[in-house]
Parts: C-alpha cells; sequence; structure tokens
C-alpha cells in the first residue's frame, strides 16, 4: 500500500465522508440523528471541537475514513470509520486505526474508545488487534445498533 495516503480534513472530501459511512451504516442498520449530525457537519461536530476526520486516498481516490472526536479531555472517540467495499482486506482500515491513534497520543490522550455493534465481526477483530478492549459497561446509548463498546488505554497523561 505504497500508494496509500491518509491524509486530514479537507472540505473538498466532506462528501466522501458522509457516502463512505452511509454505505456501511445503510447495508447493516438504519441512519439515526446521531449519524447524520456528525457525517453533514463534521466541522462542528469534530473539527471546531478539538478532533480530526481522516481520509485513505488511493490514487487520488478516497477510499476510507476515520473521525477522531473529542468528548473529554484526554479523550477521543473513533468514529465512523469506513473503508469502501471495493477496497476492505488491503489493510486500510489498519492505516487509518494506527493514524487516528497517532493523532490520540500527539495530542496527548490518555484514552480512545469507540461504540459498534457485536455483529460487525472484521471491525472486532481489528479493534482487538490494535489493543482496544471490550469496555464491561457500555454507558453511551447514542446510537440504537451501539451494543458494544470498546477502549484503548493510552496511559496517564
Amino acid at each position: 500500500m505504497d500508494r496509500l495516503k491518509i491524509e486530514p480534513y479537507d472540505s473538498k472530501y466532506k462528501f466522501d465522508f458522509e457516502i463512505l459511512n452511509r454505505e456501511w451504516i445503510e447495508e447493516y442498520f438504519e441512519m439515526e440523528q446521531e449519524d447524520l449530525n456528525i457525517l453533514q457537519n463534521p466541522e462542528d461536530y469534530v473539527i471546531k471541537k478539538g478532533g480530526e476526520v481522516f481520509f485513505a486516498i488511493l490514487e487520488n481516490r478516497v477510499v476510507g475514513t476515520a473521525a477522531m472526536v473529542l468528548t473529554t479531555m484526554g479523550v477521543y472517540e473513533l468514529a465512523k470509520m469506513a473503508v469502501n467495499k471495493d477496497y476492505q482486506g488491503m489493510g486500510i482500515g489498519r492505516s487509518l486505526l494506527q493514524r487516528s491513534i497517532k493523532f490520540a497520543l500527539d495530542e496527548n490522550a490518555r484514552e480512545i474508545f469507540l461504540i459498534t455493534n457485536d455483529a460487525l465481526k472484521p471491525a472486532l477483530n481489528l479493534y482487538h488487534s490494535s489493543g482496544f478492549v471490550l469496555c464491561p459497561q457500555n454507558d453511551d446509548n447514542r446510537y440504537l445498533r451501539g451494543n458494544t463498546k470498546m477502549n484503548l488505554i493510552l496511559g496517564e497523561k
């Protein structure tokens, strides 16, 4: 994947952010208001609050995305991670995840969490292999589909 580039948010990719996430959400679940809030307003919901949205670019095409949403001081949520179906299995998700973790470390974060669904086995495997662990309780009820919470402790900062 030498040609793969991971780039930070640029408004020219805003539409790609929504489309890539709509693909997987609408295939497995239903769009919810919280999805629309972040997907249609990434500047307000992510960037202006101290977060970042990353884009995986391959041959001048956006093929994946992931957002790091600052939730409280030192804690980021990994959200809206998606890779185009035609490009899955090529390590793009792992590259996005590694870049997201590096971002959190650079920001001196102590923790990253994510909300997912236990039916998304490939995603769960990726998160597990990157050090995320299941949280015993999921205290996040923003999404009807969000039945699983995982976190990665980066250290005390």
